[in-house]
Order: structure tokens, then sequence, then C-alpha cells
């Protein structure tokens, strides 16, 4: 059974939220990831909007942290949970999302996250992470998927801590070139799906979305990965 997770970062819907929603319903995710979901004035209203327009519900997050997850049609939500990870003075309080959702049999806990921009803060977060999403991950006997904006790029201390235990889906089953920053001069991949041994990766980049809805949308370009997990009980997939 294929699994859709998608990420983005959305800005805080501060750009072209027509395009937005366009370029969610062209992912057609069954879970997606959102970073720099709206954090100040009317809030819920923004990301409820979101989440309607794309056809999407929210399962979970934080106003503060400022990442969510949101489900699709077809996906149920089995759990639920947000955090606020560590401050640092004088940074952005980062948070993570985290749901454990179910589709034709098949769970799987997904992890949100938008890690710092100073390197010992990315790190010290991306650790504290793994430690709470492992954990509802072996509760649930759900594998593990970490989707979200690394504020890094692939060779960097963070991915290569992350990657010891999750793969970087992006190598396995590339589609298209992967840079995600910035939309309209994409030149970095700075954002990822990351997946536990069990799940193999059908596919795993861009988006067939309008070029100018991409660029409109936000300045981060979305992944989408497609995922194969093995129901409680069944076969485990080579990763």
């Amino acid at each position: 059974m294929v699994i859709r997770v998608g990420t983005y970062n959305v800005r805080s819907m501060y750009d072209d939220n027509a395009a937005l929603a366009r370029v969610v319903r062209a992912m057609a995710p069954d879970v997606l990831c959102v970073q720099e979901a709206p954090r100040l004035l009317r809030w819920r209203r923004r990301r409820a909007w979101l989440a309607r327009a794309a056809g999407l519900r929210i399962v979970t997050g934080r106003r503060w942290g400022g990442v969510a997850v949101m489900a699709g049609p077809g996906t149920r939500a089995v759990h639920a949970e947000s955090h606020l990870l560590r401050p640092f003075a004088g940074l952005e309080r980062r948070g993570v999302a985290i749901a454990v959702v179910e589709r034709d049999g098949v769970a799987l806990t997904v992890a949100s996250v938008h890690l710092d921009l100073r390197a010992a803060a990315r790190l010290c977060h991306a650790v504290e992470i793994m430690g709470l999403a492992q954990d509802v991950s072996r509760r649930f006997g759900a594998p593990l998927v970490l989707a979200g904006d690394v504020n890094e790029q692939p060779g960097g201390p963070t991915w290569d801590y992350l990657t010891r235990t999750l793969a970087d889906c992006y190598p396995l089953a590339p589609r298209g070139d992967g840079l995600t920053f910035t939309a309209r001069r994409p030149g970095k991949r700075l954002d990822a799906v990351l997946a536990a041994p069990g799940v193999a990766v059908r596919s795993c980049g861009g988006v067939d979305a309008a070029a100018a809805d991409l660029r409109a949308a936000t300045d981060h370009l979305p992944v989408l990965a497609e995922l194969l997990a093995a129901p409680p009980g069944g076969e485990r997939l080579a990763g």
C-alpha cells in the first residue's frame, strides 16, 4: 500500500495563498507535514483555511513552533501530539508535531520538523526530536517518517545524525533534481523526507504543479515521497 507523505514550508502563508492551495492539491498527499504554519494573527483560521482549501484536515500542531501535520481523505489519525523543544536564548522557539496515521491497514508515525538556522541548536533539536518520535513509533508499532525543513544541506552534521537511523528518501528513488530552496531559484536541498527501515520508497522529489504556482506560493519547494510499508504482521519491505 502506497502512502504519499509530503512536506512543505509555507512561509506563514505570507505569499499567494490561492497558489499555495493549488500546489498542495496537486501533491494530493495522504499526509502533509507543514513548516512555518501561521502563528500570529488569526493563526487558527489561516491554518484551517489552508487545510480546507487543499482538501485536508489538521491532525496536530501547536501555535508556537510553527509545525503541523495534516491528513487527506481516507487517512485516519490514530494518535497526535505536539511538543515545544529546548529553548535557546535569542533563537526562534522550535517544535515538533507527531502523528500516528493509518491508511488501508498500514500505520506510520509521521513527525513534522523545522530545524534551526544555527548549527548547535539544529543538532540538539534533532536529537530531542528523534527521542520523542521514536518513543511514539515504538509505542504504536508504526515505522517513523520524519519530514521537514532541515535548514542544512546533505552532508552536514545534522543530516549525518538523522541518516544514521533514517534513510534519506530522495536518493533512493529520485524524482527531479531534489533542490528545494529558493522556490524561484532552486540551489539548495534543505527539505527532506526520511524514513525508517521497513519502509520502501517508490519515489521522492518534486511535485507536478504549475511552475508559476510553485514560485508564487512560498519560498520553498515541496517534497513528496511515495512510501510503501508492510501492514502489521506482514512481510517487512527493504528500505
